[in-house]
């Protein structure tokens, strides 16, 4: 089994953690290709990043021939909808896969994310979902996403500062963490407050690798259709 791991941002140090993660939870035998566009924002922290990086999402999905699934792995989800209009394989959103998860070993959970403004977009992705209901908050630590990035920074220890008020304040009984660059933080900070912390990563890998097993494929009919190929002008 072969599955292609997008990262839609154009760091190639995350890539390569988000990778790395990806490996460690696929089973034996599962082949894990990760990969970034050439072109984009360097991080996707919001709606209008997330316009930005679309194309070169986009572009990697028309390149799957040679894969069983895709994983999106931008917990915003960036193109989800349409990526699964290109291609009849899986393809699983990191935020979507964690939730999913998350609301079956837990009544309530708490999304910690990186900064104010990505809020909003995973508040309407648990709406989107049928999920909110299941998430007592969306919580940002302040943390950018690139600082996840640079060695000795801080994230960790605000990361779990807002885990720590989510479990104190909203009653949490696991935390999903909402960025794909905290994915190798989750066995730590689970250890750490005693309770379930969900990478979305490795929770889109699993269940990546169960469709595939189950021969499960996208849907050719309706809002999955495949889209007619019409020019830009005859678009307009």
């Amino acid at each position: 089994m072969r599955i292609l791991v997008i990262n839609p941002n154009t760091t190639a140090s995350m890539t390569e953690k988000i990778g790395a993660a990806a490996r460690r939870a696929a089973a034996p035998g599962t082949e894990i290709v990760a990969v970034n566009p050439a072109h984009g924002p360097a991080a996707i922290e919001g709606f209008y990043d997330e316009a930005m990086s679309l194309q070169g999402l986009l572009d990697l999905i028309g390149q799957t021939s040679g894969y069983d699934a895709v994983v999106i792995a931008c917990f915003d989800d960036t193109g989800l909808d349409a990526a699964r209009c290109l291609t009849d394989k899986p393809v699983i959103g990191i935020g979507e896969a964690a939730y999913h998860m998350a609301s079956m070993l837990a009544n309530k959970f708490s999304v910690v994310t990186t900064l104010a403004r990505s809020v909003p977009a995973l508040e309407h992705n648990l709406h989107r979902y049928g999920l909110a209901a299941r998430c007592a908050r969306v919580r940002s630590s302040e943390v950018a996403v690139l600082e996840l990035e640079r060695p000795g920074s801080q994230a960790c220890a605000r990361i779990s500062a807002e885990i720590g008020r989510a479990v104190a304040e909203d009653r949490a009984e696991a935390i999903v963490l909402g960025c794909a660059g905290m994915t190798d933080l989750a066995d730590q900070l689970a250890r750490e407050h005693g309770l379930p912390v969900l990478d979305g990563v490795s929770c889109a890998v699993g269940l990546a690798e169960a469709m595939v097993r189950l021969g499960l494929r996208t849907t050719r009919r309706g809002g999955y259709a495949p889209p007619a190929i019409r020019s830009l002008s005859e678009a307009g």
